[in-house]
């Protein structure tokens, strides 16, 4: 249909012919002709109307044949010959019910668009990661945090490595629990948002993230207990409806010779694989280790500071530390243990008012019975160790034996791992920090398939699961961990600055720490 109407064009009243040459569901596209100008197209979902400067639009839609390109349409118009010229369109009666959807955007442009949520220490490698892809022009362009000084040290760095890709404006720098609204605000349907805060928010900023229609890195752990882990696979669900790309901080899935390792041993080069043993010993790391908080400090700020330290934040030492090799392992058996029973305890924490054990023993069992041991410790002065290893009933093998990266994988024709019992060996080339991002934005680029948030809760899960069977002193499944109803942090959308935090201190500035066989329902 066409019909005709007036645009303020500066002082002058121009008509406009409107071609709504397509209607699909709720959506209808609009071509508005402009004589003195070129036409442009816009969409509108019916029930509301048409003003405000179409200059600002910022996302266009695609149309109805979901062409790309630049190739003229039915109308006779393409993409990039939209109007530049702003004008206001006055509504008449036959166009009443009309409105622009949020996230029409007036050109289409190459550069997919970041916007940082949480820049500490992993928000920055991310970042990095982001911008140091290669198949499509990255750039940063919004940035948030809670701590002003964290954001400033990180926009620093970031702006010296990648000077041409990081455009991040004061105006663009939010500061405060609400600022990831804000940051996401500023980009358009498909570009990406990184969510690096402590994991007690990634629900949160995921679902969001979701009704913005952007794609989606976030950190791991990206669950604390049950009920977030449960509301993380819903938000899966959604992100799935609606197509998005979403990866996970689990970057050990992306390593080369770890990859080449599992195809192996899938193929039964190990045979059965009957026994999987995971080492992260080391002294204190992270904020694990929490002295007591200084009067002038906020209570809530102070533990989120020291993530590592309090449940509710992130896990604790265990959920933020043992998660890359309890991963690992599984992901070689291909399989989630069904339950974990473990052990654990405080020796000598002194002043220390975190709720971290020192040492962690954990015993999870497959639904075949094979089994993984898993080995954390947190001690000065300690034997350190950070790896994983495969046992079968032909040979055995080395996940990784030098952290995240290289992974140094190898197989063994027998058990004793000696170098004269090689019969394969593994060169990583590409880090999967990076490996992992390059495969995002392919995904982004080729519109494949891509969501790995399942995966992570899961991966979360299995992980709280562990830490629940040694803070608790029981076996605990698979089952009950996922449908356990004690969420640490139930207020964790409403939290301010200024608030009150979910874990309150005794009169002492000490907190509830596990008491295994006590306290056998809840962790704390």
């Amino acid at each position: 249909m066409f019909l005709s109407h007036a645009v303020a064009h500066g002082d002058t009243l121009i008509p406009l012919v409107l071609n709504c040459f397509a209607v699909e569901q709720t959506l209808c596209y609009c071509i508005v002709g402009d004589p003195i100008s070129n036409r442009r197209l816009v969409t509108a979902s019916r029930g509301d109307l048409i003003v405000g400067n179409t200059e600002r639009l910022n996302s266009v839609v695609d149309m109805e044949n979901g062409d790309n390109s630049s190739s003229v349409n039915e109308a006779g118009i393409t993409r990039r010959g939209l109007l530049k010229t702003s004008v206001h369109i006055a509504a008449v009666s036959a166009l009443a019910g009309i409105s622009v959807p949020q996230f029409v955007y007036a050109e289409e442009s190459n550069t997919i668009q970041i916007a940082l949520v949480g820049s500490g220490g992993r928000g920055a490698g991310a970042a990095s990661n982001a911008l140091s892809t290669t198949q499509r022009p990255t750039k940063l362009v919004a940035m948030a945090d809670v701590f002003p000084e964290r954001m400033k040290s990180c926009y620093q760095n970031l702006s010296d490595t990648f000077k041409e890709q990081v455009d991040v404006p004061e105006d663009r720098k939010f500061i405060g629990f609400d600022g990831y609204k804000n940051a996401m605000d500023c980009l358009k349907k498909g570009d990406i948002v990184i969510l690096t805060t402590p994991p007690a928010f990634r629900w949160v900023h995921f679902k969001y993230a979701i009704e913005k229609g952007l794609n989606v890195f976030m950190e791991k752990p990206t669950t604390v207990d049950g009920p977030s882990t449960r509301k993380m696979l819903a938000l899966y669900e959604e992100a799935q409806k609606k197509g998005l790309k979403v990866g996970v901080g689990l970057m050990c899935r992306h390593c080369e010779t770890r990859t080449e390792l599992w195809n192996r041993i899938q193929d039964g080069q190990l045979g059965d694989l009957i026994t999987l043993r995971a080492y992260r010993v080391s002294g204190p790391t992270g904020s694990a280790f929490v002295k007591p908080r200084p009067a002038d400090k906020n209570e809530l700020m102070y533990q989120i500071r020291n993530f590592h330290g309090f449940l509710w934040v992130g896990g604790g030492a265990f959920s933020d530390f043992l998660i890359h090799n309890i991963d690992e392992c599984c992901w070689m058996k291909n399989a989630w243990p069904v339950e974990a029973k473990g052990y654990g305890g405080r020796h000598y924490r002194g002043d220390y008012i975190d709720q971290n054990f020192d040492v962690y023993t954990v015993e999870y069992t497959f639904a075949d019975g094979s089994k993984l041991f898993l080995e954390g410790r947190g001690m000065e002065g300690a034997a350190t160790e950070f790896a994983s290893y495969a046992h079968g009933s032909k040979g055995s093998a080395v996940i990784s034996t030098s952290g995240h990266w290289p992974s140094k994988a190898r197989i063994f024709k027998g058990q004793q791992m000696i170098d004269s019992e090689i019969v394969w060996q593994g060169n990583d080339v590409v880090n999967p920090y990076q490996g992992e991002w390059d495969h995002l934005i392919t995904a982004i680029i080729k519109d494949q398939p891509y969501n790995e948030a399942k995966r992570g809760a899961e991966a979360s899960l299995v992980t709280a699961m562990g830490r629940m069977a040694c803070h608790t002193g029981r076996v605990i499944t698979y089952e009950e961990m996922l449908n356990c109803e004690h969420e640490f942090a139930p207020t964790v959308s409403e939290l301010t600055i200024d608030g009150e935090s979910p874990l309150i201190c005794d009169a002492g500035g000490r907190y509830s720490v596990p008491a295994p066989g006590i306290n056998k329902k809840r962790e704390y």
